[in-house]
């Protein structure tokens, strides 16, 4: 069996390079800050966020494959180069449903990056077999070595991005999923040889490199649009604390205003808090502690936990000068509102009333200042 010699366009390849980086930036930027979004927002976003992700795994390959060169005429079968696209985009979408929408334990993050390795590969080798007028032969080593790469560094690149949810992790995170698509494709094409082949056994209609490069220009030219849009919002201020003056409790619309150099009690301080998608301005006097959630908080009432866009630290900014003790690193405490105080051996925790409405706990180096503070 007689091997066509082949090359690579420099060129074309780092231009693959730089729609991976894009398209990992698109699509691990769209997902970020899912947990306070309304059901059907978060489903719209993980759907945009597995178009840009799977999306760019299949116009990295094929800007890639414009760029191999070989002494035969060959083309690409529509059908099949469509189902590998579709194929990349389901499966990415599989993995970022799982991750946005179950609990998001260490096993739910790998379980997420070796579908998405998985992605990887079953889009590679889908969109090989559309290859006409000439055939992709495999060996063993390349087909091993491609997979433990593609699954590995895709599970690095999901861990990286969510571990620990921040932008500068979503960004090392974009880098790991482009090496990990880039590393994928020509490790797979490196134990890849090609053999001429007389006859097409289209399933789809043929499609010439300059056809196929019209597509991928238009969706590369997608992405970096989507790239743009996302990138803005690394450039808007996040929500601060803010605080709602007494006189526009009872407005339609209340506006928050800067914090006044005076005095603060909880009756004129304000959280604000998120319910069903909509802002709600929460009395500090009406909330019994604060909970440290990732990068935002849960803030508990007698009623129920609303969820709150401020980091742990905004909101200790807020409501320490209102009065608030911080009982543990995670945990601010509203003492007016605490019905007793346990202790647990070196630990403690405050409880409120009410059936449903967990402890707030108090580590050991608070353990002191909690119970002077709480003692009648």
């Amino acid at each position: 069996m007689e091997y066509l010699q082949t090359s690579h366009s420099a060129f074309l390849t780092s231009m693959a390079g730089i729609v991976a980086l894009a398209a990992g930036f698109t699509g691990l930027s769209l997902t970020r800050g899912l947990q306070q979004r309304a059901v059907m927002a978060k489903k719209l976003s993980v759907a945009l966020a597995a178009v840009a992700l799977g999306g760019g795994i299949w116009a990295m390959h094929f800007i890639a494959m414009l760029g191999l060169q070989m002494p035969v005429l060959f083309y690409y079968d529509a059908a099949v180069t469509l189902i590998s696209a579709l194929t990349a985009i389901l499966i990415v979408g599989a993995a970022l449903m799982l991750l946005h929408f179950a609990e998001r334990t260490p096993l739910v993050i790998t379980s997420a990056g070796a579908i998405v390795g998985g992605g990887v590969l079953a889009m590679h080798y889908i969109g090989m077999a559309g290859l006409q007028l000439c055939r992709a032969v495999y060996t063993w080593p390349g087909l091993v070595i491609s997979s433990v790469v593609a699954i590995g560094l895709c599970i690095m690149a999901f861990w990286v991005a969510y571990g620990h949810r921040t932008n500068r992790n979503i960004l090392l995170g974009t880098l790991c999923f482009a090496v990990a698509v880039i590393a994928v494709h020509f490790l797979a094409m490196a134990g890849t040889r090609f053999v001429a082949m007389p006859d097409t056994g289209e399933f789809g209609p043929l499609m010439s490199n300059e056809i196929l490069a019209l597509g991928v220009i238009f969706f590369s030219f997608v992405i970096f649009g989507a790239c743009l849009w996302v990138s803005v919002t690394y450039l808007l201020p996040g929500d601060g604390p803010k605080r709602q003056p007494a006189a526009a409790k009872d407005a339609a619309e209340p506006a928050p205003t800067e914090p006044a150099p005076t005095e603060q009690t909880p009756e004129d301080t304000h959280v604000l808090c998120e319910r069903d998608g909509s802002k709600v301005y929460l009395s500090a006097k009406d909330i019994l502690f604060v909970r440290a959630d990732a990068h935002y908080t849960q803030v508990y009432t007698a009623q129920e936990p609303l969820f709150c866009t401020w980091s742990f630290s905004e909101a200790a900014k807020c409501l320490l000068p209102a009065g608030f003790l911080q009982t543990h690193r995670s945990y601010l405490v509203n003492p007016g509102r605490v019905a007793r105080f346990e202790r647990v051996k070196d630990k403690g925790r405050c409880v409120f009333e009410g059936d449903d409405i967990p402890p707030a706990l108090v580590s050991r180096t608070k353990l002191k200042t909690t119970q002077d503070a709480l003692a009648p």
